[in-house]
């Protein structure tokens, strides 16, 4: 039964999963995880709360989560992830200056 529908990064996925009764499939779910990890479930965490504490009206909590997954390193990559909204250059700076801070 789904309770609530929202977006969830792979590191809390990953934090789900452990949680859950291991079977075969979430140690494969877990290994396919693990192959695209950019940072420490700690700094996800970090960059998470600090991304939440901009409070960027353009900044959604789906954005976050990509943001988190994808850990783009210059304005190019952090545009593919908007492509509804357009961030300005203040935005695009603040985004990147905490995924830098916290690599």
């Amino acid at each position: 039964m789904i309770r609530d529908k929202q977006p969830l990064s792979m590191y809390e996925a990953g934090e789900i999963l452990d949680s859950l009764k291991e079977t075969d499939k979430t140690k494969e779910t877990k290994a396919f995880l693990n192959k695209f990890y950019n940072t420490t479930p700690a700094k996800a965490k970090k960059i998470k709360a600090e991304l939440e504490g901009l409070e960027l009206i353009k900044l959604k909590r789906a954005d976050i989560v990509k943001i988190i997954d994808v850990m783009p390193e210059d304005a190019v990559e952090l545009n593919k992830i908007f492509t509804e909204v357009v961030l300005d250059a203040d935005e695009t700076n603040k985004i990147l200056d905490t995924i830098k801070n916290n690599k």
